[in-house]
């Protein structure tokens, strides 16, 4: 009798509107990705598709990648580095800097010259990330070392490694962040 009184006692504790947000809860359980929103402008119910909205968020732009890519990081790089066969050098050890962060990490001489990846393929935010580097060089100092270093430690910080070229690579590198601190 007691045990009656305590279960009439909760079912009489909970409101219409209470009965209806467990109503809500559940709906929503039943249906795995979708979820049940209210609309700003007049209240009313809206059911979303939360997978297909994080999946159309996460769809890149092929134009804006070309955009980026061509338009922004390489051309900005052809622009301001120095030009000539003089100056190759120092550029491929550059771009080698830079390609190994499109890439994520990987580096040609892992693979006996063959990265396998493509930098203008990789995700928009790395490509940001590195043209915010360069347009910030740009507007700087322009100096090829200081734009080197910059992707050094981009990819120091993204726990990446580095071109091997020889022996002495490391020891460039280290005297380079010696220069740093």
């Amino acid at each position: 009798m007691e045990e009656n009184n305590k279960k009439s006692k909760k079912e009489q504790e909970l409101s219409e509107a209470d009965i209806e947000r467990l109503q809500l809860l559940q709906r929503a359980h039943e249906r795995k990705g979708k979820q049940l929103t209210i609309t700003d402008d007049t209240g009313a119910l809206k059911e979303i598709d939360e997978l297909r909205q994080l999946v159309s968020k996460q769809l890149e732009s092929p134009e804006e990648k070309y955009s980026i890519y061509y338009k922004g990081i390489r051309k900005l790089l052809m622009d301001h580095l120095p030009k000539g066969e003089d100056y190759k050098q120092m550029r491929d050890i550059i771009y080698d800097e830079k390609n190994i962060f499109l890439n994520l990490g990987k580096r040609k001489s892992d693979n006996k010259g063959v990265r396998g990846s493509d930098g203008r393929m990789t995700f928009q935010p790395v490509m940001n990330e590195i043209l915010d580097i360069i347009i910030a060089w740009v507007g700087g100092s322009q100096n090829p070392f200081e734009l080197y270093k910059q992707f050094y430690l981009l990819n120091e910080k993204h726990e990446y490694p580095h071109e091997e070229y020889d022996d002495s690579t490391r020891g460039v590198a280290n005297a380079m962040l010696k220069l740093v601190d």
